[in-house]
């Protein structure tokens, strides 16, 4: 555990992060959305994260982490992320199968632990998903995407991305070999907000709009 902080306090500090860079802005309500929680509770937890000056909240303004807190968030997601790795790479976990077993495991994890594991795996730079791994600086490495969806009939593509945390979602798209390193070719674009078809191998799979512009591709 980070020191004198709480695995309930990290949680936070680490969806705060992802939601400023995903949105642009962390609004209570999109951090109580992210954390399944009302929004009450997370304006209690960030008046706590205020007191430590960990987050400079203004209210109806959004959060914003400050350089203490945006430090701990990132150890949090290299803890999380570098497990998911060691989970998928030395154990063999799926993709469906890491995130949740990495929730378990992040905030026990050493940094005597956590720099083993990092050498054992040749210090990866992301994880079993696409999404970069902060390094032991905590320095993370922007990563210039398209989405399957920008793509147009008869182009090819890697899949470099796929959504981390729906278990159910990373198990139908395993089934469908729409996973990182996977060569994709988009076959036509259905008319009238239709479904995308492309073909993966020898098989061609039909899959919606909006799932499309989840998954990125290089």
């Amino acid at each position: 555990m980070i020191q004198g902080l709480t695995d309930a306090m990290q949680d936070y500090l680490r969806e705060i992060y992802k939601v400023r860079l995903e949105e642009g802005r962390a609004t209570t309500s999109a951090i109580a959305e992210r954390m399944g929680v009302r929004p009450p509770s997370v304006t209690a937890m960030l008046k706590r994260l205020a007191a430590l000056n960990l987050v400079e909240h203004t209210p109806y303004h959004g959060v914003e982490l400050t350089r203490s807190g945006e430090r701990v968030a990132l150890e949090v997601i290299r803890h999380h992320r570098l497990l998911e790795q060691y989970l998928s790479q030395a154990l063999g976990l799926g993709l469906d199968e890491v995130h949740s077993e990495a929730d378990r495991l992040e905030h026990a994890l050493s940094e005597e632990l956590e720099a083993r594991i990092d050498r054992s795996l040749g210090h990866p730079t992301h994880d079993p998903h696409g999404d970069p791994i902060p390094d032991a600086e905590l320095r993370i490495a922007g990563t210039e995407l398209r989405t399957l969806a920008s793509l147009e009939p008869g182009d090819e593509a890697t899949i470099r991305r796929v959504p981390g945390d729906d278990e159910k979602l990373l198990r139908y798209l395993s089934e469908l070999e729409l996973v990182p390193g996977k060569t994709v070719e988009l076959r036509r674009v259905e008319p009238f907000g239709g479904p995308i078809v492309l073909r993966v191998g020898n098989a061609e799979h039909a899959i919606s709009r909006e799932l499309a512009e989840g998954i990125g591709v290089a």
